[in-house]
């Protein structure tokens, strides 16, 4: 739980909920250790129960603690003891924090820090006075996710089964001892109603991107959400979503499964890394070349990034509709990063995106951020070689509101003529 904000720190603390055993619970907590370790090896078990554990350990301190405590004592101690044999120990109650972003274990004799949904960075009580804990914890996410992370890959890239996103590194690489970087997301995902009521964007803009998504059933608009790390691109692309039409097929390719798209006929497809044989790699690029025998009306890649993106825009070119996501700082930054190495789009495919929305995430002073969406641009063809750029709406950072610059789109104009409606821009 988070702890009282101390006024006098220039980064406030958060109190972590830690239980501590005492000397007789180590020496059990041990013993139950070496006897699940027996049964894993005996079962060839490639995970826990985590019911059953709970009531084997149950049982196991009933026999040996007999009747000097009563039954919520042995409960609680249960579920602590269960934590940390096949949790992520002492950062558990971390994990389990939704209004966590971040957790940030930087080494050894360093506090952990934590990104906090409405306090921003925060510096907690834990510490790891040794690398054993930070590296038990690593090795069990490690085994969780079939990866693997030693002297020859000292880099660990995986997803927890919450659906967070992990980073660990050991030693040499990271001098201070093992690291920890952990992205949460939220239990209950943001709604386009909530990105509206954070200001995010608003209700017009909310509006215009719901008739581009749906495009009356006609021909959606094909997207490209922009921004830089924690921008907030992912939960854009999930509240944008809901607009999409529930008859259609979709298609999700992601490198971590992050996407939760409120939709019936939804394939969510994870590109594979490595294993420990160093075999298997499925890469984004093999995920959306299959999706195009997979019969999708719409298909969503998580982050566009290397040669995947030509494959996409041959869909695109093909009438499949997508999303995607990219990394960059401005919408003509975009194009730049979509038409050279790695991507390499061809120029004239570039105008089969009809939007690129750009996100970003303000920092203030006090160290609490916000996240906005700064530019709307409508792709509106190609002039002497340049692709031409139309800013439809911008964020006015000064009075913090969005301005509609729309004189005339040529996306609603297309639509209106496909439907035989008119619009007034």
């Amino acid at each position: 739980m988070t702890g009282d904000l101390m006024e006098n720190n220039i980064i406030p603390m958060y109190n972590v909920s830690k239980f501590n055993f005492s000397d007789e619970e180590k020496l059990i907590l041990e013993e139950l250790r070496e006897n699940l370790i027996d049964l894993a090896i005996s079962e060839q078990m490639s995970s826990f129960n985590e019911e059953l554990i709970l009531k084997d350990i149950l049982r196991f301190l009933e026999n040996r603690l007999q009747n000097r405590f009563d039954y919520e004592y042995k409960e609680n101690l249960a579920r602590n003891m269960m934590k940390e044999l096949i949790g992520y120990g002492e950062i558990s109650s971390l994990i389990e924090d939704d209004d966590l972003e971040e957790i940030m274990v930087i080494g050894v004799n360093a506090p952990v820090f934590v990104y906090h949904r409405e306090y921003g960075m925060m510096e907690t009580d834990l510490f790891f006075d040794g690398e054993d804990k930070i590296i038990n914890i690593i090795d069990s996410i490690a085994r969780e996710t079939n990866r693997r992370i030693d002297q020859q890959s000292p880099i660990l890239d995986a997803r927890l089964a919450n659906g967070s996103r992990v980073n660990a590194t050991i030693p040499p690489l990271s001098a201070n001892g093992p690291t920890i970087t952990i992205r949460k997301f939220k239990k209950d995902h943001l709604s386009i109603v909530d990105l509206i009521r954070y200001n995010t964007l608003n209700s017009e803009i909310a509006s215009f991107l719901w008739l581009c998504v749906d495009w009356l059933g006609v021909k959606p608009a094909n997207i490209i959400v922009s921004g830089g790390t924690s921008s907030g691109k992912t939960t854009l692309l999930n509240a944008l979503s809901i607009f999409i039409n529930p008859k259609e097929r979709i298609i999700s390719i992601e490198d971590t499964l992050e996407l939760q798209i409120p939709h019936k006929h939804i394939l969510r497809m994870e590109a594979r890394t490595v294993n420990i044989e160093n075999q298997g790699e499925i890469t984004i690029e093999d995920l959306v070349k299959n999706s195009l025998r997979q019969r999708p009306d719409r298909i969503i890649v998580g982050e566009v990034r290397g040669k995947e993106a030509i494959t996409l825009f041959t869909a695109l070119n093909t009438g499949h509709s997508g999303f995607g996501t990219l990394h960059a700082n401005s919408s003509r930054e975009t194009i730049t990063r979509l038409i050279n190495a790695p991507m390499n789009v061809p120029k004239i495919m570039i105008s089969l995106i009809d939007f690129i929305i750009m996100e970003k995430r303000i920092y203030m002073s006090d160290g609490i951020s916000f996240r906005r969406i700064t530019e709307i641009a409508e792709v509106v063809g190609m002039e002497e070689g340049t692709i031409q750029l139309s800013k439809l709406f911008q964020w006015d950072s000064e009075n913090d509101q969005f301005q509609n610059l729309t004189i005339m789109s040529k996306t609603l104009e297309e639509m209106a003529n496909l439907k035989g409606v008119s619009f007034l821009n």
